[in-house]
């Protein structure tokens, strides 16, 4: 198979887990929606995954029940010290312009967020473009219009389409549509093409992608 393009999704992707960026972005939703919605905190955890079960994404579910500003809740929840949690990774910025296809960040962030995120790492020239969540028109992974929308912005097709994420729940419609799935995580799901405990790890995963030369 020759791939011509890559998606990479951005949060716990591009970087592990464990660097706490993640769950910072998480607490600063809670705060968001006490302090905004006047919710109690006792009740939001349940909510948000009431609304990431349901919608996708916390932000979906607020805009479709709490009317919320999506500008002014992304910039709220993202508003954080990204440099204090992540640090640049040479190695990784390295492997990917090591790579012959077109590579785009695809997220259910915002550009901002993504631009912050790529900078502190290193990785600011190593993407042909973000496709965020406004690009998306706040249709976000996992809804099958997302990734139509993805495809179409990247002038890709499904068959030549590699996508990598560590949520399963987002790569399982991806692979319904017949896009290639990487999940990135510290546990392996057997349902997917492959699976990487850490992205620096593609090149030992699937070393045919050097092989696979973009249009």
């Amino acid at each position: 198979m020759l791939y011509r393009t890559l998606l990479f999704d951005l949060d716990d992707t591009l970087y592990p887990h464990q660097t706490g960026l993640w769950e910072a972005i998480r607490l600063r939703m809670d705060k968001y929606m006490h302090q905004r919605l006047g919710l109690s905190l006792e009740a939001i955890p349940d909510l948000r995954k009431y609304y990431l079960e349901t919608y996708g994404t916390t932000l979906r579910g607020l805009q479709m029940n709490n009317h919320v500003d999506a500008q002014d809740f992304l910039a709220y929840v993202h508003d954080l010290p990204v440099r204090r949690y992540l640090q640049p990774n040479p190695l990784l910025r390295q492997m990917l312009l090591s790579l012959p296809q077109q590579r785009f960040i695809f997220t259910n962030a915002d550009q901002p967020h993504a631009l912050r995120v790529l900078s502190a790492l290193g990785l600011d020239d190593c993407f042909y473009g973000i496709i965020d969540v406004n690009a998306l028109e706040f249709i976000p992974k996992p809804d099958a219009q997302a990734y139509w929308r993805a495809l179409q912005l990247a002038e890709a097709n499904v068959e030549t389409t590699m996508i990598f994420d560590d949520a399963p729940r987002n790569l399982a419609p991806a692979r319904e549509l017949g896009l290639t799935t990487v999940l990135v995580s510290p546990e392996p799901e057997a349902e997917f093409d492959y699976y990487l405990p850490n992205l620096e790890d593609l090149p030992k995963a699937v070393p045919g992608l050097w092989n696979s030369q973009p249009k």
